[in-house]
Formats: structure tokens, sequence, C-alpha cells
């Protein structure tokens, strides 16, 4: 989900086609099902580099996510239900979610995720355009709903592909995760106790076709970053350490960005330790 502190860098262009951002939801779906579809059953008990989950926590915490999102958009009065849920154990619940799931046989487990996505994807489809729905942060348009539901399986596809020694060749569709690293940038300074810089940094990123560059913010800002796209994503979803990375700031406020950045809602996540270091 969005956090609650984001801006909008000047000059971005807000995502109004919602069936684009659908249809790159299902592709990368599509591409994360294809690593696991024909995984031995011992292997879905392979530790990923996220500490206690295997590879099934990970499937399962993105059919679980799923099934909120498709409740948000169907159902708002069960999906309070689960709003409460998360209020009386806000430490735990996304783990206990993860481990209710990892328990399942693979087969079951592989499919709940791909009825579960399926289902949020007809529904997202068919949403009314202007709808929003609720969240566990702000109400969420079908847009920025499919936004989240492909940065949490782009991550969480990351942990299985590492774990499995795979490399994922980057898609364009990044760029919506991209849009979310750098919305996010007030939320990581706060979630920190931190008070946001002032000013907009400019973000030039390079896609991983090589054929274009992802801007953000003024020409003439003073603080910038600059790199290639598909870094910048596993900066801001802590999937890598920045030293690894080929991502650079220039000035103090845009360095110290790149230290704490991040995409995801919730407290600030531990990160991953410099390659070399282990996990």
């Amino acid at each position: 989900m969005l956090p609650t502190h984001t801006v909008v860098p000047r000059g971005e262009r807000i995502v109004s086609d919602a069936s684009s951002v659908i249809d790159d939801l299902s592709r990368e779906s599509e591409e994360l099902d294809r690593l696991v579809a024909e995984l031995e059953e011992s292997r879905w008990a392979l530790a990923t580099p996220a500490p206690g989950w295997t590879v099934a926590h990970q499937i399962a915490h993105l059919a679980w996510t799923d099934r909120a999102a498709l409740l948000a958009v169907t159902d708002a009065e069960a999906f309070g239900t689960e709003v409460g849920k998360a209020l009386a154990s806000p430490g735990t619940w996304v783990d206990e979610a993860a481990r209710v799931g990892a328990a399942l046989p693979p087969a079951r487990l592989l499919s709940t995720w791909r009825e579960g996505r399926a289902a949020l994807d007809r529904a997202l489809r068919a949403a009314p355009s202007g709808t929003r729905f609720p969240w566990y942060g702000p109400p969420m348009s079908v847009a920025s709903m499919a936004t989240g539901r492909l940065m949490e399986t782009w991550a969480h596809g990351q942990d299985v592909a590492d774990t499995l020694g795979v490399t994922r060749a980057p898609a364009d569709r990044l760029r919506h995760v991209v849009r979310i690293g750098v919305r996010a940038r007030d939320f990581a300074f706060g979630v920190r106790g931190l008070s946001a810089p002032p000013e907009e940094f400019r973000v030039e990123l390079v896609a991983p076709s090589g054929k274009d560059v992802w801007t953000y913010g003024p020409e003439d800002a003073t603080q910038r970053v600059t790199g290639l796209a598909l870094d910048f994503c596993l900066l801001v979803t802590q999937r890598a350490n920045r030293a690894d990375l080929a991502v650079r700031a220039e000035g103090p406020d845009a360095d110290q960005w790149l230290d704490i950045a991040q995409a995801f809602a919730g407290p600030p996540g531990v990160g991953r330790a410099p390659k070399g270091e282990g996990r």
C-alpha cells in the first residue's frame, strides 16, 4: 500500500489508465508463477533472504495480500474486519498470515494464489472509473491498488529468484515500482522521526530497456539521484544493499534518502547486508 505521507513530484503524471497497470501486474505475477510452478515440494521450504521466510512464505504472503485487496474492492465491511485483526496484533499479523499459508501443501498454496489473483484482476477491471477503496492507509484508486500489488509481487518475487539462483530480466513495468519509491520519499524520512527535506529532488533513472531515462522533479534541483531503474527498485524495496547498487546521490539530503529509502508502508525495514557479509 502507499504510505500516508506521499508527495507527487512536480511534473509527474498520475496514472489514470488503470488497465495498463493491471496488465503489468498480471505479467509480473505470471513471471513469478513460472519460477515456482514446477518446483519440487522440498524446494518450497528453502529459506529466502527474508529472515524466517521460505519460498512458501513468500507466495503465501502474496496470496494473503491479494485476498485483502479483493475484499477491499468487493466487500468493504469484510475488509474492515481484516483491518481490526491488524490493529489487534500490529507487530505479528503479517508473519502470522504468511505462516498459515506456508503450512499448506505447495500445490494447494499455488492454486490458492492463482485463484486469488485472478479474482482480484477481474474485480479491478470491473471497478467503475474513479472508485476508491479502503486500505490500511489512505483509500486507494484502482490504479494505485494495482500498482501496490505489482510492487509487492516484484519484490517478493525477487526474494524467490535470489533463493533459486535465478537472474530475472527486468522489464520496463518497473516504472510503477520507481513511481512508488519516489513518491514515498517523505514517508521514509517521517517513519524514522526525521523531517523531510523541503525541496524536491531530481531523479533520473535509466529504464531496464535502456531506451528511456525516467525523470522526476525539477531539472534545476540541487539534490539529485541518478542510476539504473532496476537498482533503484532493489534499493527502495530493500532487496539489496546500497553499496551493491548503481544508484548515486548528489547533495547531503539525497544521500541520506538513499540510506533510508523504502517503497513499502510500515516501520523501517532492516534492509540487506552488502554482498560478502551474509544475509
